[in-house]
């Protein structure tokens, strides 16, 4: 029962207004756009980085290649020659690496491999064309390429 003597107060609803709504979610757009290109920024220096390291890795394992063989694979053999054995090849210790295909970038595109190199100082040049793909090799700025 209630006490006619105490003053009653409409009832509201518990729960958020529309207006209380549209502000947090205006909140929270802008935190994903200021918060979203730093992260992707960070995700791409960070497959620069891989691409970089890969780049030493296959050196290693080419240079291993090269001290079975006597000598880099050529061009036409490519990097598939670490994989499985050219038939004009002796003396051939594989597989160098492991997987039934050539080894891809960080961005899921083939290693451009050339030898001989054209640049002085170095036997060969190996290649990532780079997050859009369109990098040509040494000397392009989109290409991570062997020191």
């Amino acid at each position: 029962m209630t006490n006619p003597a105490l003053p009653t107060s409409p009832k509201r609803d518990a729960g958020f207004t529309l207006l209380e709504l549209l502000v947090v979610i205006a909140i929270l757009g802008l935190l994903v756009a200021f918060v979203a290109p730093a992260a992707l920024r960070q995700l791409g220096g960070a497959k620069n980085s891989v691409a970089r390291q890969q780049v030493e890795r296959l050196g290693s394992v080419l240079d291993l290649y090269k001290l079975d063989v006597g000598s880099y694979p050529t061009t036409e053999q490519g990097l598939t020659s670490l994989i499985s054995k050219p038939s004009d090849v002796e003396n051939w210790n594989g597989p160098y690496l492991k997987g039934e295909q050539d080894p891809k970038d960080p961005w899921n595109h083939p290693w451009k491999y050339t030898a001989p190199s054209d640049r002085p100082n170095h036997e060969y040049d190996l290649c990532s064309a780079g997050p859009n793909g369109r990098g040509n090799g040494p000397g392009d700025g989109e290409a991570i390429c062997n020191p």
